[in-house]
């Protein structure tokens, strides 16, 4: 309803009001300010009423956007704890040798970024002069996310700190030699030095929010005291369009995770141009992460802007920086006094008062030099706001200018993220600048020289003493020998050996139960880390809730509606399972954490993240690379997998290809059991290789991914001697005759090999296929057909090195002279996997194409991988070798309907 002028009551209008007369003053208030003093003195008097309202703790919406000013204001910024003048000169060795580094590479054409680092020099310098801990106080420390595009000035104060040599730099980028430095952060290719990999894929700050939250999941559960740990991510206003940079701010602010603090670069700049070229990406992400709940502390303007505020008596000069466009913000950078006079003094009479009262010098100044993120005292200030502030985590804009002290060819120009080089002469024009001792001489048929003040100079000296009262380098990863996780019992893996007999159990239940007895165990069992994503019940895990406990910093604080019920939804501080909601990608930031915690706090976890096999790897596969980038270890669970498994859920749901994807992660170890006793055996040998003691040759930086299915099915009992090929991806389950089938010896015979849920198909077929055509099978479990190809191409390659070597699917398979026919519930991709290394005649059968809605057994027989698909397939290709008659395939066909 609305009033009789039209319009909609405010919601206030909702609520009884104790006293009209009052509310009618505050509104006259307003009204007569607004009449008397200008529109722009009632907003100012309403914003500063309503900063005092939250700041006094009134339960009132908060003011989602603030001035284009500072939030810490000159007069309130504390003095540096340190030497500012030995501070600028180190900084200026760094941005020289950032330069000269990328430089350098550019003659091999490698590429590089200069621009980044050089508007972010002072934001990551007085981190490292005055906060980020090291690890060797307390084997934490602080975690680092660095910018990706920002790693040269990384690199070059690791060469001041006397941690990297000059070979090393001239090695940018330049990595097969075994003595390069890699592009971005990167631990898989530099693990003394980087722990997280970043670049603006916006999986960095994803993953910092769940690195502060698993922070303190491991203080809360009592494994490590971690709380003096603080993780700073340091990001690009352009990343900050990723979806994933902004998917988790809600649940940092939600568990008040003062332990965490974002920075962002805000120089404007993307690649191609500027972030918000006819908006202001610095306000725009200020109400973004206000209305989720940050702390926002902008820092934005330099001291000489502070003589400009002061004269700004009626606020136009606030409006109109406010007003002004980023890319025009941009154009100030490149342009004389006298445009910016003329554009943005302009308008406004006071503005055009205010713009003659200023020198030329002074416009140049304030427009092109002065920027809070190049200022030390400012980002100090920030660093220190950020780290007093409690009860949410804080996000610090600052603004700054993309190639700062690279010279007019670069800063603030649009193409300067492409730019890899600086000429001599822009070199030396940065040595006068930043005021360092190069001699013209140095530059040696016209390459630009490394600059170092000498490894017992003041600088370094200086550098080194900071660090070390910090606790040591920073960035630094450290992988302290741990002791081997103690095994669990053998009867707890055991226990699956015998089958189920008659009961039908589905292999997801199976490792629910193997779970459940591992994190039993006295000595490892807290250190497993269970995570799904909102799909407990349906894994059949809710009886894990009240035993374990789920994650909650506030713990319950509601009493469950089923509190009467013996497996109630049980909430705690200190959980042990981490129930992420609905959101794979949070839950794989949650398992990356847990899974490199050997690294970061020395602290050896074991994370499951079991869900549906479809939401894993086709929506967060670039997390599983993040995941072996970051050499994480656990195991990846994809249940209800398989493309017609799932019945009645249709296309969205059918997987029929994450085996496939996961086989392009050179870090994952991908396996489809068939049955629960598999299964066991692979976790096993999992626990070993990951957490125990590796086999010579063994890479222990891995992690495990397992298919397993809703489908109940009696289980079978473990046959003799065949771990090793569970564990290699292959072994002979059953033959014709010890499956009890009596044939005569000429009988034609064919070897059905399969994986996963499809051994079942296989082994009716087996029936079928000696019952009504007389044909002999063996049935053959497939557990990995990734693992099969990779041990096969690492044979071809040492028969390229000279040395004789059997692909281990030809060892499996030698004297087998008769067909193979593979098939599982996947395209047919996955077993083509190892077909050039099958000697014997091949064919494959698998789901290829779009999934469907219907019945498992009406799916199987649309993609024509049923048990009587299988048995026409068989026929056919006895038929090609003319052991079977055609006929035989033709009336198949028609007996089976297909």
């Amino acid at each position: 309803m609305t009033d009789p002028v039209g319009k909609l009551p405010s919601q206030l209008d909702q609520l009884p009001d104790r006293d009209p007369e009052e509310t009618a003053e505050w509104a006259a208030s307003v009204d007569a300010v607004s009449e008397h003093a200008g529109t722009h003195r009632a907003e100012y008097l309403l914003r500063r009423t309503l900063q005092h309202a939250e700041d006094a703790g009134l339960a009132l919406p908060r003011l989602l956007e603030t001035d284009y000013v500072n939030t810490i204001p000159t007069s309130a910024e504390p003095a540096i704890d340190g030497d500012e003048e030995m501070e600028r000169k180190i900084t200026a060795w760094n941005r020289w040798n950032a330069a000269a580094m990328v430089t350098r590479g550019s003659k091999h054409g490698v590429g590089g970024h200069i621009a980044t680092f050089a508007s972010a020099a002072w934001l990551y310098e007085t981190g490292f002069n005055h906060f980020f801990r090291g690890k060797e106080q307390d084997g934490s420390g602080d975690q680092l996310y660095i910018q990706g595009h920002a790693s040269p000035g990384i690199y070059a104060r690791a060469f001041l700190d006397g941690r990297l040599s000059e070979q090393q730099l001239d090695n940018f980028r330049q990595e097969s030699g075994g003595n390069g430095l890699p592009s971005y952060p990167h631990p898989r290719r530099l693990p003394w030095l980087w722990e997280f990999p970043t670049v603006s894929m916006g999986l960095g700050p994803l993953s910092a929010i769940y690195q502060a939250r698993f922070n303190r999941y491991l203080t809360n559960r009592g494994i490590k005291d971690v709380s003096n740990s603080h993780v700073w991510a340091f990001l690009g206003d352009g990343e900050m369009d990723e979806p994933e940079s902004t998917a988790a701010l809600a649940l940092a602010s939600r568990e008040g995770l003062d332990n965490l603090t974002f920075v962002i670069n805000c120089n404007l700049q993307r690649l191609d141009g500027p972030v918000r070229a006819n908006f202001k990406i610095v306000q725009e992400l200020e109400a973004q992460f206000r209305g989720a709940g940050w702390n926002v502390v902008k820092s934005l303007w330099g001291n000489a802007w502070d003589e400009l505020f002061q004269l700004d008596t009626n606020g136009a000069l606030v409006r109109r920086i406010r007003e002004v466009p980023d890319a025009q913000i941009q154009t100030y950078q490149t342009r004389d006094a006298a445009y910016i006079r003329e554009h943005f003094f302009a308008g406004d009479p006071a503005l055009v008062q205010l713009g003659k009262s200023l020198s030329d010098d002074k416009i140049i100044e304030c427009f092109q030099l002065s920027r809070g993120g190049h200022e030390p005292r400012k980002v100090y200030a920030a660093y220190k706001a950020a780290l007093a502030h409690k009860g949410a985590p804080t996000v610090i804009l600052a603004q700054t200018v993309k190639g700062f002290t690279l010279g007019e060819g670069f800063a603030s120009k649009n193409a300067n993220h492409q730019m890899k080089k600086l000429t001599t002469d822009e070199f030396k024009n940065m040595r006068d600048l930043l005021e360092l001792p190069i001699k013209d001489s140095d530059f040696v048929d016209g390459q630009v020289p490394y600059g170092h003040p000498g490894a017992d100079s003041p600088e370094v000296r200086y550098l080194q003493e900071r660090r070390a009262a910090l606790g040591g380098p920073a960035p630094a990863r450290r992988t302290q020998p741990l002791p081997a996780l103690p095994a669990a019992a053998d009867k707890t893996f055991a226990a699956f050996d015998k089958g189920s007999g008659s009961q039908s159990v589905a292999t997801t239940m199976a490792f629910v139960r193997l779970a459940k007895d591992l994190m039993r165990d006295k000595t490892s069992g807290k250190r497993w880390v269970p995570i799904v994503p909102d799909e407990a019940r349906t894994f059949g895990m809710e009886s894990l809730f009240p035993s374990l406990g789920i994650y909650s910093p506030k713990g319950q604080t509601y009493e469950p509606v089923d509190r009467d019920q013996l497996m109630y939804y049980r909430e705690a501080k200190d959980g042990q399972i981490l129930n992420e909601g609905i959101t794979e990608a949070g839950s794989m930031a949650d398992f990356i954490a847990a899974a490199s915690s050997y690294a970061t706090h020395g602290e050896t976890m074991i994370p499951f993240y079991i869900f549906y096999s479809m939401f894993g790897w086709q929506r967060t596969a670039d997390q599983m690379w993040q995941l072996g980038d970051q050499l994480g270890k656990g195991f990846l669970i994809g249940a209800t997998a398989g493309r017609t498994t799932l019945t009645g859920e249709g296309l969205q749901h059918a997987d029929g290809h994450s085996p496939m994807i996961a086989a392009t992660n050179p870090a994952a170890l991908t396996y489809d059991p068939a049955f629960a006793y598999e299964v066991a055996a692979i976790v096993k040998d999992g626990l070993r290789r990951m957490y125990g003691e590796t086999a010579p040759g063994e890479d222990s930086d891995v992690f495990y991914y397992l298919t397993v299915y809703n489908e109940p099915m009696p289980q079978p009992a473990k046959p003799e001697g065949v771990d090793e090929g569970i564990v290699k991806g292959l072994y002979r389950f059953n033959t014709a005759e010890s499956a009890g089938i009596s044939l005569p010896a000429e009988a034609p015979r064919t070897q059905l090999m399969a994986s996963g849920t499809a051994i079942h198909w296989a082994l009716k077929a087996q029936q079928l296929l000696a019952d009504e055509w007389n044909v002999a099978s063996d049935v053959w479990s497939a557990t990995s057909w990734t693992e099969l190809r990779r041990d096969a191409l690492e044979a071809d390659a040492a028969l390229l090195r000279g040395e004789e070597r059997t692909p281990y699917v030809r060892q499996a398979l030698e004297g087998v002279t008769t067909p193979v026919l593979a098939v599982s519930d996947y395209m047919r991709q996955v077993p083509d996997q190892i077909a050039q290394w099958v000697e014997q005649d091949w064919t494959s059968l698998g789901a290829d194409g779009f999934g469907l809605s219907d019945t498992r057994d009406a799916a199987r027989r649309h993609f024509g991988v049923d048990a009587e698909s299988i048995v026409v397939a068989a026929l056919a290709q006895l038929a090609r070798r003319g052991e079977v008659s055609a006929a035989a395939v033709k009336e198949a066909r028609e007996k089976y309907g297909l």
